[in-house]
């Protein structure tokens, strides 16, 4: 049975065109990957079929009484609520049920037998729903997904508005799961979770019995819990009922049979011409030169699919600093209360460490400590010689305004406007993204704008704070590949292995300083 169809989609951003003509149909059961590089219009065709934006064309049909779960990266909760409050929202309509169901027993006093009959038959619908529900063992199911995803690590009496972002998706994430809609909207659910979280999350949507559209650059963990791809490219919307590397093949295959096809009609089309242009113009051959006018007239021409732009990732390096970057001497990190015992670390020149362990260990806040944005709760950071340190930060909470230009242009004033230009292209974006607003980007392009201002910028150290983030498969591989070869000394936050277990020094697990275990 078919849950959604989507007829003749288009939509667009000004003159910029994100779907040309789409349709999309969801059967029951169907676990979707939506994949394609940043900026295709994945989160954008999310928010289509979700209604929270209008397209420019076509019709959005969902089926009768579908519930509907999305997460995606600009979810809110209430910061008054404990994490456990903010889970059992995910039950609020078996409440409302159960609230229902206590006012017919309220009004059964005052009420006729016939009323009483009628009553008790809503009464007993309820109470099937609630049971079907798992009402009655709400908390233990509430606690055995909050296990799953490593909340109950943090304490499910803790205020939403004391969590760090990576915190608060996960809430956003174990609510929605709880809530166990028709269809699940997935939108890069693993950024921010931990590798055993993540494991955790894969085991769940691989045995989940309803629907689900994922987005995710997380190509391991998108291939085991998909049965079906959708490739979203050159504004379209192709199915694969394939593996991932099954995909790859067969969208291999297609390229080079239509390139193969381009180059016969590009050589068909050069002989016609050229007998036109030859036996135009003698009477004895002027009808067959018509004749072959008109099939080239009448030719559907083959057109290759334009190239997308690879990013190309290449970090300036500065003067050479001192041999120490940061030594730390019973630093204990925090804001109001301490989330850690006192560390001692100690970075030297040209070393690569990775930082990994779960949210709220305080990953981000050694990092910005180091940094000298937060003051330490105790000890001290000594910083070394020479340090020109380029800052990658993991959340960017302010609307940017700014058009994609200015934004590197205010980093860059001495520069003129062709030589920002040639800065954003070399980082994979296209003339349109250029001349965007920077709000109005994926995260992915928005994580290269920034990516681009960082490797303008001459560093002897690089401090980077989950830069993989939205970025989509050939952006990460590219990100890696320059970090392999940069000069300078590397400190990185990370939650990917695969991205950086080949090219660092040393892998630091936060929890061994953590209080918060």
């Amino acid at each position: 049975m078919s849950i959604l169809n989507v007829e003749h989609l288009s939509h667009g951003f000004g003159d910029r065109a994100i779907f040309d003509d789409v349709s999309f149909r969801l059967l029951k059961g169907e676990h979707i990957g939506l994949i394609g590089a940043n900026g295709e219009g994945k989160s954008t065709f999310m928010n289509i079929i979700t209604g929270k934006l209008e397209p420019d064309a076509g019709k959005v049909e969902w089926s009768k009484r579908v519930r509907v779960g999305y997460l995606d990266q600009h979810s809110v909760l209430e910061p008054t609520d404990t994490i456990r409050d903010a889970l059992k929202k995910a039950f609020s309509y078996l409440f409302d049920l159960e609230q229902e169901m206590n006012e017919y027993y309220m009004k059964m006093g005052d009420a006729s037998e016939d009323e009483v009959t009628a009553m008790l038959e809503e009464v007993g619908t309820i109470q099937d729903i609630l049971e079907h529900n798992d009402f009655y063992i709400i908390d233990s199911k509430v606690e055995e997904a909050a296990r799953g995803l490593g909340l109950a690590d943090i304490g499910l009496d803790r205020k939403v508005d004391e969590l760090s972002g990576g915190q608060r998706t996960k809430v956003l994430l174990t609510k929605l799961l709880l809530e166990k809609p028709d269809i699940l909207l997935l939108d890069e659910p693993t950024n921010y979770l931990d590798a055993e979280h993540i494991a955790w999350l894969k085991r769940y949507l691989t045995e989940y019995e309803n629907a689900f559209i994922l987005i995710s650059h997380d190509i391991p963990f998108l291939t085991e819990v998909i049965n079906l791809i959708y490739n979203m490219e050159n504004l379209k919307l192709d199915r694969y009922s394939c593996s991932y590397d099954e995909f790859l093949k067969i969208r291999e295959a297609r390229k080079q049979q239509i390139e193969a096809a381009y180059k016969r009609q590009q050589q068909e089309i050069a002989d016609l011409k050229d007998f036109v242009a030859r036996n135009k113009a003698r009477i004895s051959t002027r009808n067959m030169a018509m004749s072959r006018q008109k099939k080239l007239d009448k030719m559907e021409i083959i057109e290759l699919e334009q190239e997308k732009p690879k990013p190309e990732f290449n970090f300036k390096t500065a003067r050479t600093s001192g041999r120490m970057i940061f030594e730390t001497n019973n630093l204990v990190i925090g804001y109001t209360s301490p989330l850690s015992k006192p560390i001692e670390f100690r970075l030297e020149r040209n070393q690569k460490i990775a930082i990994t362990g779960a949210n709220g260990l305080g990953k981000t806040t050694l990092i910005k400590s180091l940094l000298g944005i937060i003051k330490p709760i105790s000890g001290f950071v000594t910083k070394g010689e020479f340090l020109e340190v380029g800052y990658f930060e993991q959340e960017i909470k302010d609307a940017n305004h700014n058009t994609c230009i200015e934004e590197v242009w205010q980093d860059f004033p001495s520069l003129d406007q062709r030589d920002i230009r040639a800065m954003l292209a070399k980082c994979g974006l296209t003339t349109k993204h250029i001349e965007s607003k920077v709000m109005v980007l994926s995260g992915g392009e928005q994580a290269k704008v920034r990516l681009c201002k960082l490797m303008n910028k001459p560093t002897n150290v690089l401090i980077l704070d989950e830069p993989t983030n939205h970025l989509d498969i050939y952006a990460k591989d590219e990100l890696k590949r320059a970090l392999k070869e940069y000069k300078g000394t590397v400190l990185l936050i990370c939650h990917e292995p695969e991205f950086y277990e080949d090219f660092v020094d040393h892998i630091i697990d936060c929890k061994q300083w953590s209080n918060k275990i």
